[in-house]
């Protein structure tokens, strides 16, 4: 398993520069609203991937009155220390780097740690739209079996390049039935991504429904796949895609296709993205990250878990349960206002830190 033991960061929204080595389990990140905790979190996302957790315009991460910001994680695995490097400047290719090597993405390297995240705005993955739910669940699935990641991508581009010809075929440059053996391709791969995303739920749905109600979430939940396609073979997809061709030439794209297919997560058979209040929806999201990770951590791949005011909306029960589940296993990092909001925050083995505008401290500023 792959563990962080060290952040740094320079130039990184509201830090100029911070370092904070990571407990081997449970690390703890206290501070008011808006002195830089969450921050912390999404440098560490953006240190292991490249990419932010929280935004799309990732020029925000970068210090104002600054050109550049830069993150470095330390991790140790199997094989000893490792470092990950990731320089961003707006209107350049960010640069990463293993170990002072260059790559070309950090998503490659086995040396990088899956990572579980839970802010108050990835609620959506809940209640948003059904394109985040799939893209999610294919992160899963090439976290389970990294070999399945393959079929994804080819979907992807087989996907493309029918929509491509569907383009030409309405501007009159190409012929119909040059459609078929694009339709053959795309059923292929398709039929191999849902049956990976079946396969993944079925590992996730008895720790997802068992944890559920441990956080408090009444009913019987469960997450219930709910695919375009009702076929299970490549031939009656390809046969689904001969049916709605002509509807497909009308919009200009294929609309039918795993690429179309939903994720719900369910009490009492009602979606939580329509029936569950917010609270209710937290601990459906709480619930299926540390399904996720219970899952992971049998293959030896834990992630570490990045939790952002998690215990805000929760009963003094279930913030004891929510942390049994944290130190069970793996690693996480849990930010709150006050260390009193995290049980056994002050225990030894927990790495303690305090966080005021930008800079990090091991006691609470008096």
């Amino acid at each position: 398993m792959v563990r962080v033991t060290r952040l740094e960061l320079r130039d990184f929204r509201n830090y100029e520069r911070a370092e904070v080595a990571l407990a081997p389990g449970m690390t703890v990140i206290c501070g008011p609203n808006g002195a830089g905790k969450t921050n912390l979190l999404e440098a560490l996302y953006f240190g292991c991937t490249g990419r932010s957790c929280r935004t799309s315009n990732e020029r925000e991460l970068v210090r104002f009155g600054q050109k550049v910001t830069r993150v470095s994680v330390g991790v140790a695995a199997e094989d000893g220390a490792h470092r990950l490097d990731v320089g961003f400047e707006p209107g350049e290719q960010k640069r990463f780097r293993i170990d002072d090597a260059q790559v070309e993405r950090p998503a490659a390297a086995t040396v990088r740690p899956l990572i579980g995240v839970f802010m108050p705005d990835r609620l959506d993955l809940v209640k948003g739209a059904p394109a985040l739910r799939r893209a999610h669940l294919d992160q899963v699935v090439a976290a389970l079996w990294p070999a399945r990641a393959a079929a994804r991508a080819d979907y992807s581009r087989a996907l493309a390049q029918r929509n491509a010809l569907v383009a030409r075929i309405r501007a009159g440059s190409a012929r119909r039935e040059l459609l078929d053996p694009w339709d053959m391709e795309l059923a292929r791969h398709g039929i191999a991504v849902m049956e990976a995303r079946r396969q993944a739920l079925e590992r996730l749905g008895q720790p997802f429904a068992q944890l559920a109600e441990e956080l408090g979430l009444p009913g019987v939940c469960a997450l219930e796949y709910r695919p375009r396609s009702r076929t299970t073979d490549a031939e009656g997809l390809r046969a689904e895609l001969a049916e709605r061709r002509e509807e497909d030439l009308t919009r200009g794209f294929t609309a039918h296709g795993p690429h179309r297919d939903d994720v719900a997560l369910t009490r009492d058979r009602r979606a939580l993205r329509s029936y569950g209040s917010q609270g209710q929806q937290r601990a459906g999201l709480l619930a299926l990250l540390f399904a996720e990770r219970e899952v992971l951590a049998d293959t030896g791949r834990a992630p570490l878990m990045l939790l952002d005011d998690v215990m805000s909306e929760l009963d003094a029960p279930r913030r004891e349960r929510l942390i049994e589940l944290v130190r069970s296993g793996g690693q996480a990092v849990v930010t709150a206002t006050e260390a009193e909001h995290v049980p056994g925050a002050r225990e030894t083995g927990v790495e303690l830190l305090f966080v005021d505008d930008g800079a990090v401290a091991l006691e609470a500023a008096a």
